[in-house]
């Protein structure tokens, strides 16, 4: 008899599993996804065009505190618990929650789920969300195009809208987020490639996403894999780098699938020495050292820029972090909050007494999110509510610390300035040596 399954999920992981596993398999009866993280996911359902003949009526997505119920109403045999960036208790409650109401709990590895692609792949991901993914990934996209090779990147999904108009994604040019109808968060992991000149792709069928970029019009040598939370590679990578955050010591061993992802990487990046305690720092090495010693090691930091220092210097300002960073990854400072506290604010503006609509939804969802105004996005109603809140901040200025042009998407009516931060090795070994071994190793010179 086939096994009933329900995949518990983020709008992420848990389709690539589906479609990597599930998929054509006469074995299986996928019955529901469940949704986490992310707002408004379930009360849709994973559409025909993408779950295949098996599916003729799609599947639904339910809300995961229903999980119980469903187990049980749907007659459930296995549970595949497929998201990211989730505290180990956290993980094990759910399992209980499983086991509880009769079935198996599951988690899948790399050999069922990665993808191997006809070109050589270079993977970046990270212990937890908000370690400087973004800028490692491209620190080795300007070093691979400065040697003349076409990289193409692709990012871990944020499918949020039409799945079906989202399985394949290509972004070259800013102009293609409105396209595509991006929200903030998806913004804020393709603008940074696009205004650097580099294709990057996305959407929700992950195979026929690397077979479209392998073909990129533009060319194509290398695929750089650009992960997402603290996921592990949706493909075989050929050159795995981790980077980890001494602001976070010991989440490196603590949350799932971080610890994954620090045990399959050939190079770890200690980001942010700049600005951790140096004991952090050193329980972050002996860590690595513990559960990966073979790897190599980079040192780094992410040094701070802004347009206009005098916008902060003596200000009362609000500042705005990415969303993501400060929700699930747990953050209590991000490159916002570092630059107002070094080019002089007088005072960070508690954004809470402001807040409208849908945003204090995400404050009661993550109540330590503090005196940093998450930069949520994923609806048009978010953005309206993000924008009001800002322009009904009393302060005198914004900070704006997530990698996009907010400008560009809302009307703020205040004085502000935008953050940037990119990778900057300290010593050796560096980024740039381990790479030149990576292109003579595939004779991509």
């Amino acid at each position: 008899m086939k096994k009933n399954v329900i995949i518990i999920g983020a709008a992420g992981r848990d389709f690539h599993n589906f479609n990597t596993y599930y998929r054509g398999n006469e074995d299986y009866n996928v019955v529901a996804f469940t949704a986490a993280q992310i707002p408004d996911i379930y009360g849709r359902k994973y559409p025909v065009e993408l779950a295949g003949d098996l599916y003729p009526d799609g599947i639904p997505i339910y809300a995961q505190e229903d999980l119980s119920r469903l187990i049980k109403e749907l007659k459930v045999d296995d549970c595949v618990f497929s998201y990211s960036d989730v505290p180990y208790v956290r993980v094990m409650s759910i399992s209980a929650i499983v086991n509880a109401a009769g079935a198996n709990f599951i988690l899948f590895g790399p050999n069922d789920t990665m993808v191997e692609s006809t070109k050589p792949v270079i993977a970046v991901g990270a212990v937890r969300t908000g370690c400087g993914k973004s800028q490692t990934s491209r620190k080795v996209i300007e070093d691979m195009m400065s040697k003349g090779l076409k990289v193409v990147a692709i990012r871990h999904p944020m499918p949020y809208g039409n799945l079906v108009e989202q399985k394949v994604q290509r972004f070259a040019t800013i102009d293609d987020l409105a396209k595509h109808k991006c929200t903030i968060e998806e913004m804020e992991e393709y603008e940074p490639h696009v205004v650097r000149g580099n294709v990057i792709y996305a959407g929700v069928d992950y195979e026929a996403i690397l077979r479209a970029a392998e073909q990129d019009p533009d060319g194509c040598d290398v695929i750089l894999w650009d992960g997402g939370n603290n996921d592990f590679p949706f493909y075989k990578p050929d050159l795995n780098i981790t980077v980890v955050d001494p602001h976070r010591p010991g989440n490196e061993l603590s949350y799932y699938p971080g610890e994954v992802t620090l045990r399959l990487a050939d190079v770890v990046i200690i980001n942010k020495m700049d600005t951790a305690a140096p004991e952090n720092i050193q329980t972050v090495r002996e860590n690595i050292a513990k559960v990966n010693p073979d790897a190599i090691v980079i040192d780094a930091a992410s040094p701070i820029s802004v347009d206009d220092p005098s916008v902060i210097k003596g200000k009362k300002v609000l500042v705005v972090e990415d969303g993501p960073t400060l929700t699930h990854g747990e953050m209590k400072i991000g490159a916002g909050t570092v630059a107002a506290q070094k080019f002089g604010a007088a005072q960070i503006v508690d954004p809470r007494p402001f807040i409208v609509g849908k945003l204090a939804e995400t404050f009661n969802i993550y109540p330590n999110i503090g005196v940093l105004l998450p930069a949520m996005g994923y609806s048009n109603q978010q953005l309206k509510d993000l924008e009001t809140t800002i322009n009904n901040t009393d302060c005198d200025a914004v900070v704006i610390g997530t990698p996009i042009d907010l400008n560009r998407i809302i009307k703020i009516n205040k004085p502000n300035t935008r953050v940037y931060y990119d990778l900057q090795e300290i010593g050796y070994p560096t980024l740039e040596e381990v790479l030149n071994d990576f292109v003579k190793k595939h004779n991509l010179t």
